[in-house]
């Protein structure tokens, strides 16, 4: 009577180990396939564009940076009035009159070298003055800049000063809003001409965008090389880069 209970007890506990070996066999055939698909739902290609254009300064602002100098403080004055006539009148010679320009007097100090403790030797007042030249004729700015020698032989002093850099023109591009649109039109199409090349060569294919991102746009000097600012270039190098990530199918 004992054997045939030990015998079904045994039958049925196998048989519920089989069960449960067979059960999570399939659980881990399923999850396998879903750690697959999500793998490949997750596949990305991420790519830059780049859109460049070549622009031109519309607008030139110049400072010439004024000093005078005496150990009589009248003196020092009259010399320095002397010298903006001068640069005046040299501004007019090279077309740069109130037609053609704004120019504007700024900066006006005085310094007694007696009170700084620098009186060593040299004047003891020195006036400086500066004359700010703001023009949409860039050309005719640049023009009047490289003959700043003939102003010097004159008698006028010059000084470039930190807050004005070299003291030469500035030469600015205002026009970068109306290049926008089409400069990031450009850049996202050849973002997405890679994407594609990279798809093709994956044997897969393009599922849509997953995320986008533009680039700062940078104004560059046109002739990149040692010492040359982008500032002091007429001709300049616009640039912007977008960033695309796109999904791939099989």
């Amino acid at each position: 009577m004992n054997t045939p209970v030990r015998s079904s007890t045994t039958a049925s506990t196998l048989m519920a180990a089989l069960v449960l070996a067979a059960g999570l066999a399939a659980g881990g055939a399923l999850g396998g396939a879903g750690f697959a698909r999500m793998r490949t739902a997750d596949r990305t290609v991420s790519v830059k564009g780049v859109s460049e254009r070549e622009a031109k300064a519309d607008l030139a602002i110049w400072p010439l940076r004024l000093v005078a100098t005496d150990d009589d403080l009248g003196r020092a004055n009259s010399a320095l009035e002397r010298n903006v006539q001068q640069v005046r009148e040299f501004l007019r010679a090279n077309g740069l009159d109130s037609s053609a320009a704004e120019i504007t007097v700024q900066e006006f100090r005085v310094e007694d070298a007696r009170t700084t403790g620098g009186y060593n030797n040299t004047a003891r007042y020195i006036i400086r003055q500066t004359l700010v030249v703001r023009s949409a004729d860039v050309e005719r700015v640049q023009a009047a800049s490289q003959r700043v020698p003939e102003l010097v032989r004159t008698g006028v002093v010059l000084s470039s000063g930190q807050e004005y850099g070299g003291g030469g023109p500035t030469f600015v591009f205002t026009g970068l809003n109306a290049l926008k649109p089409a400069m990031i039109a450009e850049a996202t199409a050849r973002a997405r001409e890679g994407a594609e090349q990279f798809a093709r060569d994956a044997r897969s294919a393009l599922s849509g965008i997953r995320t986008a991102s533009q680039g700062v746009f940078e104004i560059l000097p046109r002739d990149q090389a040692a010492g040359i600012s982008e500032e002091s270039q007429v001709m300049k190098r616009v640039r912007v880069v977008t960033t695309v990530v796109y999904g791939l199918n099989d």
